[in-house]
């Protein structure tokens, strides 16, 4: 057995390290899988940034209506909303969304 393993001792290493590279390919830390797994985590990440930018961008808008030159529309409509203050003899409706 000893002179069959000697004999074929290339053919053992190669096969083992064909394994061996095959195997680093496709599982390894930067392997096929982990490529895919990295590239949507990628894509994920980058959705949620332009999400939390554009709700950085208007709330710079709110902020920039309150303080700069101050928009007497948009306060009303805060005050309208928040506290449900109206004018005289003006009717509120409350539409109540039900989820049937």
């Amino acid at each position: 057995m000893l002179t069959k393993i000697k004999k074929n001792y290339f053919l053992l290493i190669t096969t083992f390290l064909f394994l061996y590279f095959i195997f680093n390919l496709l599982d390894g830390e930067r392997g096929l899988f982990s490529y895919f797994e990295k590239k949507r985590l990628l894509t994920n990440l980058q959705n949620e940034e332009t999400k939390i930018t554009n709700k950085i961008k208007d709330l710079e808008f709110k902020n920039s209506l309150l303080t700069n030159n101050l928009d007497l529309d948009y306060i009303e409509i805060l005050l309208r909303k928040k506290f449900l203050l109206g004018k005289k003899d003006e009717k509120f409706y409350i539409i109540e969304k039900h989820d049937d």
